[in-house]
């Protein structure tokens, strides 16, 4: 098992997957490997993942979570079949039956959406400056969880207030903008940072770049003490985390009149439709529009 793992790992290295998204993968499959105890996975079955369900809901997992550790082992099956080792998939019928979720709008399960003035107070409230400038910058600019972490210095322009994103499969767009407000943080963040050989922009109290887990932390912890977030609730609405950071950041673009392709280009959304591949936006414009959308929060 543990070969099959370094080598689907290797394998994510050459198709162009980040380091943390591989990190991540490994954590996941390692955990699958505990649970099977030595016994094959290339001989696993509905029986032995609907026991690898009961295996996580009995260490607390949510469902999310649960759902992100099949699909990083439907990944990792998928290539077991490419490199010709496993006949097929076992994990799509147990996801389609057990962990496929519903949307509906009447359920109470929306994304958690708040006010500009609830993310005025949240990130006035917060008082670490790195924390104040990591809120923030997902704020203004909607970008993911991964895409802050993967951050060096040199990849923020102060003169141009753009930033210049890490190449990866999900996002198309790599330049995102911010305003002065933003900038101002971020210039605040860098005077406490001087003298660190770490490139990245985000360090955590080790001097190492701040990961996944950090951000996710940070935000939540801020969240919570502002009462926008609240952990014993099981309501997705009544939890804030990075991502609602994102659909906080797209929903009042839109709410401001910025045009729908142009939200769609600063997500970095992919272009399906001939008119998406075409539809060459001028930058200039798009900042343009940004900086006349983005609500100011009198940081």
């Amino acid at each position: 098992m543990d070969r099959m793992i370094d080598a689907f790992l290797q394998d994510m290295e050459l198709s162009g997957k980040s380091k943390t998204t591989a990190l991540h993968y490994g954590y996941c499959l390692k955990n699958y490997a505990t649970y099977l105890s030595g016994r094959d996975p290339l001989h696993a079955d509905k029986e032995t993942l609907r026991g690898f369900i009961a295996y996580l809901k009995s260490q607390e997992k949510t469902t999310k979570t649960i759902e992100n550790y099949f699909s990083v082992i439907s990944s990792f099956y998928e290539y077991l079949v490419f490199e010709g080792k496993a006949a097929a998939n076992p994990v799509i019928a147990v996801r389609k039956r057990y962990l496929r979720r519903y949307k509906d709008n009447d359920d109470g399960q929306a994304r958690k959406l708040i006010s500009v003035e609830d993310m005025a107070n949240l990130i006035n409230s917060t008082l670490n400056v790195r924390d104040k400038a990591v809120i923030t910058l997902l704020a203004k600019t909607g970008i993911r969880r991964n895409e802050l972490v993967t951050l060096d210095v040199s990849d923020v322009d102060l003169i141009e207030n753009a930033i210049r994103l890490k190449p990866t499969a999900k996002r198309t767009n790599r330049t995102v903008f911010f305003d002065d407000e933003c900038a101002y943080l971020l210039r605040r963040w860098l005077k406490v940072r001087e003298g660190s050989a770490n490139p990245a922009l985000f360090l955590n109290m080790e001097g190492e770049r701040l990961n996944r887990s950090g951000v996710y932390n940070l935000v939540v912890e801020a969240a919570r003490r502002a009462g926008l977030h609240n952990p014993e609730s099981k309501r997705l609405e009544d939890h804030f985390s990075p991502h609602a950071c994102r659909h906080w950041y797209c929903t009042h673009l839109f709410r401001a009149g910025m045009r729908r392709e142009y939200i769609k280009e600063l997500r970095g959304d992919s272009r399906k439709e001939a008119f998406d591949l075409y539809n060459h936006i001028d930058l200039k414009e798009l900042k343009e529009a940004y900086l006349a959308c983005i609500p100011q929060l009198g940081v």
